[in-house]
């Protein structure tokens, strides 16, 4: 998806309906107080759930006799710039915060300098990582809202059978890691019956590498940072976790057969003893395997401090657009507190009547995740109330990679870096130095290509 997004951007980037300059030149009169008519197209968001449910009501009664259309599922990404390039863009679209910064780079959505003040959105009220993440060359290109971060999750039962416990896999040493690993991994056949740990390769690399005081891309998005020796070792270790299992193709298998969604998952099954996941497999895990033997906490970096790696989405309104200011009222209303709050307590009246605990919500917005905590209560069960403290714990701790104009290439550099190495086709030091050469040509060209637009 990552290459293909790459494609997509290039060919687009000449028909997007301009560069920095033209996308910058929004003369839209916005007016938190002003009637708003005509359409609102939106790509990329449904009401697929009550809490969506809940926040599009509360953006419709906002917006008044605005005629709203949701186009449901997951943002098009080609359908999305064809549209630009053709004229004809929605009004706004729900794409992931790490799309923001090629998106503006190329001139498909534009700043909301005028849309912040307008509307008077509260940018104060966002969380750092995620503003820093629709944040490019210095503007706000997106308003954030969701967040996923990553907690440790154990199976107690294994932990326990092995005389660990979840602090020996909570990531503050690498080598009790390591060691609980081996120690919790069973193997049938030579091939793995039970994954001691699973370091989520290789999604999770990102994280790994700030775990051990490195970062994949410099603050100012310009400069990647994949061969610094902090990142190798960092890949080295993550590797070594499934070279200790046999290998990581044996360990995917397992992985792959797994009921993930299911009540046969590997906690409930007993076929994992820890992985670091975000925060929504909480819920997943409560709804279809609540019994499992569980055991929460925060991930640690190595110097025994909590973090999490934070992904999430923004609203973004797109270049040539025929309703800017209804779509900037919608982004607005559909992450203020109030929005939040009602979406918080339709998801608390529906697990409870379910008779599960609500988990609570990671907007992406500190007052918003303040008022909406106060609806959790304890469950009583220890298991399940260490994973929410541990989820809150972790999102005042969350960091994130900064906006760059390469997000899709610099993307695919590190993967398939890590890719070569976990299919034992490269060594870490040799594929990282590949993919840093690769990250950094994408970058400078990106990046002269908005400066001489800019």
């Amino acid at each position: 998806m990552a290459a293909v997004t790459g494609l997509v951007l290039a060919a687009c980037a000449q028909g997007t309906g301009g560069g920095g300059g033209d996308a910058a030149e929004d003369e839209t009169t916005y007016d938190s107080a002003a009637t708003l008519s005509g359409s609102l197209d939106v790509m990329g968001f449904g009401t697929d759930d009550e809490v969506a449910t809940a926040r599009v009501q509360h953006a419709e009664e906002a917006l008044g006799d605005v005629e709203v259309s949701l186009t449901q599922g997951d943002l098009d990404i080609q359908q999305f710039l064809s549209a630009v390039a053709a004229g004809d863009p929605p009004e706004l679209i729900y794409a992931t915060r790490d799309q923001i910064g090629t998106f503006a780079s190329r001139g498909a959505i534009i700043p909301l300098t005028r849309c912040v003040d307008g509307e008077g959105i509260r940018t104060e009220d966002f969380r750092d990582f995620a503003l820093d993440q629709v944040t490019f060359d210095g503007e706000v290109y997106g308003i954030p809202e969701f967040s996923t971060i990553a907690v440790t999750m154990a199976n107690a039962d294994l932990l326990a059978a092995a005389g660990l416990s979840v602090a020996d896999v909570d990531g503050s040493s690498w080598e009790a890691v390591s060691a609980a690993n081996r120690a919790m991994h069973q193997a049938d056949g030579g091939s793995p019956s039970v994954i001691g740990y699973d370091s989520k390769m290789p999604e999770f690399f990102p994280l790994w590498a700030h775990a051990n005081g490195a970062d994949l891309l410099s603050a100012d998005g310009r400069t990647a940072q994949l061969d610094d020796p902090k990142v190798v070792e960092a890949l080295e270790w993550a590797v070594s976790v499934y070279d200790d299992q046999g290998g990581f193709a044996g360990v995917k298998a397992l992985k792959d057969s797994a009921d993930f969604f299911g009540s046969g998952n590997q906690f409930a099954a007993g076929t994992l003893g820890a992985m670091p996941m975000e925060q929504w497999y909480i819920n997943v895990l409560n709804d279809v395997s609540p019994d499992a033997p569980m055991a929460f906490d925060t991930l640690k970096d190595r110097q025994g401090q909590p973090f999490a790696f934070a992904g999430g989405s923004a609203w973004a309104i797109p270049a040539g657009t025929d309703n800017p200011a209804a779509a900037c009222r919608w982004a607005r209303a559909m992450t203020e507190v109030d929005a939040w709050t009602a979406a918080a307590e339709a998801r608390k009246s529906v697990r409870d009547a379910e008779g599960k605990p609500f988990t609570g919500l990671l907007t992406g917005n500190e007052a918003a995740d303040e008022a909406v905590r106060e609806l959790v209560q304890p469950s009583g069960n220890e298991s399940w109330d260490s994973a929410v403290a541990a989820m809150y714990e972790a999102n005042e701790n969350a960091v994130s990679l900064p906006a760059n104009p390469a997000d899709a290439e610099f993307k695919t550099a590190w993967e398939d870096a890590v890719n070569r190495v976990l299919n034992g086709r490269a060594e870490p030091q040799a594929s990282l130095e590949q993919a840093q050469e690769e990250a950094q040509a994408a970058l400078d060209k990106a990046w002269a290509d908005w400066d001489q637009k800019d």
